[in-house]
């Protein structure tokens, strides 16, 4: 089968089923509330947004929503453990079958916007 390429967040996101479009839709959201002039793009194939000069990188799954480049945020460190992808330094993983940490994540963007 070949994979997919995308050409924007939105068509990224329509390839999902409802249930995991929802919660993209939800992250991405969460980055234009917390900042406004994130710049949205596609990256490696994934949805991008970049925080003044840091890249934050989420992707869909079978399993989970993958969070990626999210290294250097030493003072979430603790609250991020729960959801540290194995064998990584700076990825996350958000199982679909429980619900998204949203004040995790909207630290991770405004650390990540901080980060020079």
């Amino acid at each position: 089968m070949k994979k997919q390429i995308f050409g924007d967040i939105d068509s990224y996101i329509d390839a999902f089923p409802a249930e995991v479009r929802d919660r993209l839709l939800q992250i991405r959201r969460l980055v234009i509330k917390t900042i406004p002039g994130a710049e949205e793009s596609i990256r490696y194939n994934m949805p991008a947004f970049k925080l003044n000069a840091q890249y934050l990188y989420i992707a869909a799954y079978k399993k989970h929503i993958g969070m990626y480049a999210v290294y250097g945020l030493k003072s979430i460190e603790k609250s991020m453990a729960p959801y540290k992808a194995e064998k990584t330094k700076d990825s996350l993983h958000f199982p679909h079958d429980k619900p998204l940490p949203f004040s995790l994540i909207e630290k991770i963007i405004r650390l990540k916007a901080k980060a020079k």
